[in-house]
């Protein structure tokens, strides 16, 4: 059975750091695109970031460009997002997702393209 799990959200102050985890199981996640959502309150969900298959290229939206960095473990079939200078409009649930088809990190990863999708995970940044 595939399935992703993310992990390590919750409450951080503005300006703070957090890592999200995305924990692969049933396949190998390094033998897809893989990227990052999110959805706030009202809103769509957008795509935050991915990372190509092997780890070669990686794409930014320009809201978390300098400030977030995604990557991968190879060994412990696992995705990560580092998050730093986090702000109040960063506050979301956080979603990994992985694509079946190749070369779907082309660009800012749209939801359209990603077949396989974790449960998600809180972020909240607030004062």
């Amino acid at each position: 059975q595939l399935q992703l799990v993310e992990s390590g959200g919750g409450l951080v102050q503005p300006g703070g750091s957090l890592t999200l985890s995305c924990a692969a199981s049933g396949f190998r996640l390094d033998y897809y695109d893989r990227g990052w959502f999110r959805q706030a309150p009202g809103k769509e969900r957008e795509g935050v970031s991915c990372i190509s298959s092997g780890g070669g290229g990686t794409n930014y939206a320009d809201s978390v460009k300098g400030r977030f960095t995604i990557s991968g473990d190879n060994n412990n079939n696992t995705m990560y997002l580092r998050m730093n200078n986090l702000k109040p409009e960063d506050t979301a649930v956080y979603y990994c997702a992985a694509g079946k088809s190749p070369y779907v990190c082309w660009d800012v990863p749209k939801e359209g393209e990603y077949d396989y999708w974790g449960q998600g995970t809180q972020v909240t940044v607030s004062s």
